[in-house]
């Protein structure tokens, strides 16, 4: 949680001078994102939203793999093709984060129903926001996953705001578990800023959702404390004293308490692992920044067994207009 944190605070920084061209932040959430990741095992499959980074980072995502994603250099997965934050890892089975809001959830109940069919003891764990809750697809995919009885966990971040909008003027029942019982899914709500809390609803409804073959649902209530993304500025519709309350509600200042009461960890412990987690995200960002982007071919590969007319006629286009302008175009793109 502490590396998530500092993950979140250097890169946003990164953001605002201008390194980065997008970036989205996990605070007030972190506990939501790593007990839950401690709670599965690697052979689960993850379907995240886009505030799932800490998940990743559990599953052993490296600083590297991030930087290189965001900066959209060689080293990325996707080959530089996608949005900053907008992680996947096949080895990690962490499905690539998709914009479009909801999309992952019936495609969540497929993958379950396939892991159901290969009798393999595995569930799916799929994460979304409170807002997701009012798109069809939210709909379909619980009804589709309660017919079926696949191994489901919808783990719904209710953090208060679909951006702008608050949940108030979002649904008037009760929340978002009432939804999954509507639904015949077995769901709970549990307090998102206990580590301890989520880690034991979510071991508990892996265990029934692979040993019973059932979905689960589970609202874990939390508070965004930062604004959506790096395009948002949340103090236009929330007052900052309601920010603030939140950020002293800190969820992982809330378990370092519990661990240091404990014996377990120290205020020098902390400070040490800080520094150091600090200097490694530096190092990770100066090494991304450095490193060639992906090949210009790249942008036409990987989707068609043999590259279509309209898409060679893309690249001699891109390519002609490069060499009419090269000094328009990074010089560390490999042609």
């Amino acid at each position: 949680m502490v590396t998530l944190q500092i993950m979140d605070n250097i890169f946003d920084v990164a953001k605002k001078q201008g390194r980065l061209s997008f970036y989205l932040t996990t605070i007030g959430e972190e506990v939501i994102n790593i007990a839950s990741a401690a709670a599965l095992t690697p052979d689960d499959i993850v379907l995240p939203q886009y505030r799932e980074s800490g998940v990743l980072l559990w599953r052993g995502f490296t600083l590297q793999e991030f930087t290189s994603q965001l900066l959209g250099n060689k080293g990325d997965n996707g080959k530089g093709r996608q949005m900053p934050i907008h992680y996947g890892s096949n080895k990690l089975n962490y499905f690539t984060v998709s914009s479009t809001i909801a999309t992952q959830l019936p495609q969540a109940v497929g993958v379950a129903y396939a892991l159901k069919m290969d009798k393999k003891e595995a569930c799916v764990v799929a994460y979304f926001g409170d807002g997701t809750t009012s798109e069809g697809d939210f709909h379909a995919a619980l009804n589709f996953a309660a017919v079926l009885e696949a191994p489901v966990i919808f783990l719904c971040r209710n953090n208060g705001w679909a951006i702008s909008t608050p949940v108030a003027e979002q649904f008037r029942c009760d929340g978002v578990v009432i939804k999954g019982q509507a639904y015949g899914v077995r769901s709970i709500r549990v307090d998102g800023n206990d580590a301890l809390a989520v880690y034991s609803a979510i071991r508990a409804a892996r265990i029934m959702a692979i040993k019973e073959q059932r979905p689960i649902l589970v609202e874990a209530m939390a508070y965004r404390v930062s604004d959506h993304a790096s395009s948002d500025d949340s103090t236009k519709y929330r007052s900052r004293e309601e920010i603030e309350y939140w950020r002293r509600q800190c969820p992982v200042t809330r378990f370092r308490k519990w661990i240091q009461k404990n014996g377990w960890w120290s205020d020098e412990e902390e400070l040490e692992f800080r520094g150091n987690i600090k200097e490694q995200v530096l190092q990770a960002i100066q090494t991304a920044e450095e490193a060639e982007k992906p090949p210009l071919a790249d942008l036409f590969t990987d989707v068609y067994d043999q590259i279509p007319p309209h898409l060679q006629e893309q690249e001699r286009y891109i390519r002609d207009a490069i060499k009419r302008r090269p000094k328009e175009y990074p010089s560390n793109i490999p042609l």
